[in-house]
């Protein structure tokens, strides 16, 4: 009877929260109203950057990055609310127009980046839209389900490649032929190698090979370079995390 009354209550609770906001009059919040929406977005955007770190804690994040999350999610969250007290229209209409000109302020994420970086962005830009509005209790399902289902991905490391993108970087005498001179090695290590470049320096003495692979995961990157010193006589290797990007030619700023 109790566990009866304990779930009754619960829903009931529940029902308030999303049928109360629903039957709102949000052309004409009061100021309680407004409060409760904006801090409540500054809330969820906080807790937003929370999730952020914890699924990158292994690869490493920007003080700035995490801190944008809040103030998105509470500065999108504002103007509407203020589109809200200004506007004649409805709330919908509001809420369009403004998340319209605010997704437009995104550009400077639109260079080449992570995008699941861009996503949490939009995650952050929606929670504050939805809290605008006024259906914080909606605003809160979204997030809770939102960050349950980026945490349990995290987690399992969903997706997560079994091979890694790199760059290889060989450097051997002029005298060397390097035509499967590396094949057995590249065999033992990797799954997928490309020559891309093949440079001379130090006046045509030396050749700079550089090689797009695929390292297998459970690659020992330590012996995987020693085996290519065996045959380069010692000269430099230079394995690079990341794929390999011809640029032939430097764009320092003068």
């Amino acid at each position: 009877m109790l566990n009866s009354v304990t779930v009754a209550a619960t829903s009931d609770i529940f029902a308030r929260i999303f049928n109360d906001q629903s039957a709102a009059n949000l052309d004409s919040p009061t100021v309680g109203e407004v409060l409760a929406c904006i801090l409540t977005s500054l809330v969820l955007g906080l807790l937003i950057g929370f999730v952020y770190m914890f699924t990158h804690r292994k690869t490493g994040y920007a003080q700035s990055y995490v801190l944008t999350m809040p103030m998105l999610s509470g500065l999108v969250a504002t103007v509407i609310v203020m589109m809200c007290l200004l506007a004649n229209s409805t709330a919908g209409v509001t809420a369009a127009i403004s998340l319209t000109g605010a997704f437009s302020l995104v550009r400077f994420r639109s260079a080449p980046g992570d995008p699941k970086d861009i996503a949490y962005v939009f995650f952050a830009m929606v929670t504050g839209t939805v809290c605008g509005i006024g259906f914080i209790g909606y605003a809160c399902l979204t997030f809770v389900i939102m960050a349950a289902m980026l945490i349990v991905l995290s987690l399992i490391n969903f997706a997560a490649p079994k091979t890694q993108d790199m760059t290889l970087k060989i450097t051997i005498p002029e005298n060397l032929n390097y035509n499967g001179l590396f094949d057995q090695v590249f065999a033992k290590y990797t799954t997928d190698t490309v020559l891309r470049r093949v440079k001379t320096t130090d006046f045509g003495t030396l050749f700079d090979l550089v090689y797009s692979i695929r390292l297998r995961t459970d690659a020992d990157q330590k012996k995987f370079i020693d085996d290519i010193r065996a045959l380069n006589g010692n000269l430099n290797v230079t394995l690079v995390l990341y794929k390999y990007d011809d640029q032939i030619y430097d764009t320092k700023q003068k």
